[in-house]
């Protein structure tokens, strides 16, 4: 686990909800405080789906659904002239892209054995930090796939021009 502060707020807002930056990711909770606080349940309810739909397969294989489809929400909940008193997000990676993740760097656990890869936004007192973790169905000692996770996210925000520092 490690945490990263965003030293860009307004700019991070942008890519967070303007653009598609995130859009891979599953959310699997969230809130947003304007005037009254937005509680945001990711978990899918795919029933509401039917097959014609855009996201239809997508929800049937997964518990959470895609940022892509909460973003145009969560975009209106938080446009305006003010800023919100506070927001946070979890977003987890796919179990395609779990994974894939595992596959890339040769961990010894199996998709099985990971129950989620996580990164978490937290705006509070106009700071944002971004937090990462893994949580693993069962216990091992090796602690390389948290170390690596850490890594690729720190990766993917310098990929998306996205400035950090790290916390202690």
């Amino acid at each position: 686990m490690t945490s990263l502060s965003i030293l860009n707020v307004k700019e991070f807002m942008n890519i967070l909800l303007r653009s598609e930056t995130f859009d891979g990711f599953l959310l699997s909770e969230g809130s947003i405080t304007t005037y009254m606080a937005f509680h945001l349940d990711g978990r899918c309810r795919a029933d509401f789906f039917s097959p014609e739909d855009e996201y239809y397969s997508q929800v049937n294989q997964e518990n959470y659904i895609p940022f892509s489809l909460a973003r145009p929400v969560c975009f209106d909940l938080i446009k305006g002239k003010r800023t919100p008193s506070s927001f946070h997000f979890v977003f987890q990676l796919s179990s395609e892209n779990q994974a894939k993740t595992l596959s890339s760097i040769g961990s010894n656990l199996l998709p099985d054995d990971i129950s989620g890869m996580y990164i978490n936004l937290k705006y509070h007192n106009q700071q944002l930090t971004c937090t990462t973790g893994v949580s693993c169905r069962v216990f091992s000692l090796d602690k390389s796939l948290e170390q690596a996770w850490d890594e690729l996210v720190k990766r993917f925000l310098k990929a998306h021009r996205i400035p950090f520092e790290e916390l202690l």
